[in-house]
C-alpha cells in the first residue's frame, strides 16, 4: 500500500521527485523505486524524517516497534504523520514516538486502480492545512472520508477495508455455481464478473436504493424470486451481519494488543 500512496502522490503531482524520500530495510525493494519513480531513497528512518513536512508510516503492525525505537522523539512538533498502519491506534502512536499530530487512516485495495476507498481521522492537534494536505493524499487513491472519532476506524475495516475480499469471495463462490450449472470456467467468469460490473455501476448512478434494484428484477413467482428464496432460507443477511461483527470485533481486538 506504500507504492500505492507513493504512486497515486505522483500521477496527482501531489508533490514534486525531488520532495520525496522513501525509506525502506531491502535494498533492492529501493533500487526498484529509484528507478521506477526516480525518487530518493534511504535505509535510515531518521534521515527520511529529517526534513519532512509529512511522514507517511506505511508499514506492516509487527514492524512498528522497531520504527517507534529509532523515531522516537526524533519528530518535530510540527510534523504530521499519516499512518495506514492496520489496528495500530493513535494512542499507541502518540505514546510511542511522543508526537501529537497524527493522522490514522483505513485504505483498501481498490486503491491500486484509483477506486479506494479511506475512512480517516485525526487529533485535535493537526491544523487545518494539515488536514487538508492529508485529505489531499489519501484522496489521490479514490474517496476519503473523515470521520471526528477514532472508534470509526475499527468499524472501517471491518466494511471498507476488509469489504473487498468479501465481493471477491461471493464472485469466487458465483463463478463456482455457474460452472456447477454447465458453464466453461472461462464464460462463467466473464459472465459474471460483467454482471457483477454492470449491477454495480447501476447502483451507483440510480438514486434508487438497493432493495428497490432488487425487487425490480424479482417478479413474484420467477427464477431471481426462487434464488433470493434460497438466499433467505440460509439466512444471507444474518450471515453477513455476523461476519462483519466478527470483523469489527478482531479489529478492536487487534487496537487493544501491545506493539
Amino acid at each position: 500500500m506504500g507504492e500505492v500512496i507513493l504512486s497515486s502522490i505522483m500521477d496527482k503531482r501531489i508533490a514534486k521527485m525531488k520532495d520525496i524520500i522513501v525509506s525502506d530495510i531491502s535494498e533492492p525493494r529501493r533500487h526498484f523505486l529509484e528507478q521506477k519513480y526516480t525518487i530518493l531513497t534511504t535505509s535510515d528512518n531518521q534521515l527520511a524524517i529529517s526534513d519532512a513536512n509529512i511522514i507517511v508510516l506505511a508499514i506492516k503492525p509487527q514492524t512498528l516497534p522497531m520504527v517507534i525505537n529509532e523515531l522516537k522523539n526524533k519528530i518535530k512538533p510540527s510534523q504530521l504523520i499519516i499512518s495506514i498502519i492496520a489496528g495500530k491506534t493513535i494512542s499507541a502512536l502518540r505514546g510511542g514516538l511522543i508526537h501529537d499530530r497524527i493522522v490514522r487512516s483505513m485504505p483498501n485495495t481498490p486503491a491500486q486502480i484509483g477506486e479506494g476507498v479511506t475512512v480517516w481521522t485525526a487529533t485535535r492537534e493537526v491544523t487545518t492545512t494539515q488536514k487538508k494536505q492529508a485529505a489531499l493524499i489519501l484522496g489521490a487513491m479514490g474517496r476519503e472520508f473523515y470521520v471526528e472519532d477514532e472508534r470509526f476506524l475499527d468499524m472501517a475495516t471491518a466494511v471498507s477495508g476488509s469489504g473487498p475480499a468479501y465481493l471477491f469471495y461471493f464472485v469466487e463462490s458465483f463463478i463456482e455455481a455457474a460452472v456447477a450449472i454447465g458453464w466453461d470456467r472461462s464464460m462463467a467468469k466473464e459472465l459474471v464478473l460483467n454482471t457483477v460490473l454492470g449491477a454495480a455501476q447501476l447502483l451507483k448512478q440510480s438514486d434508487r436504493e438497493p432493495a428497490d434494484l432488487r425487487r425490480m428484477v424479482t417478479s413474484p413467482g420467477g427464477t431471481t424470486a426462487e434464488a433470493v428464496r434460497v438466499f433467505d432460507e440460509g439466512k444471507l443477511v444474518e450471515l453477513i451481519t455476523r461476519a462483519v461483527k466478527a470483523a469489527y470485533e478482531k479489529a478492536q481486538l487487534l487496537g487493544r494488543s501491545p506493539g
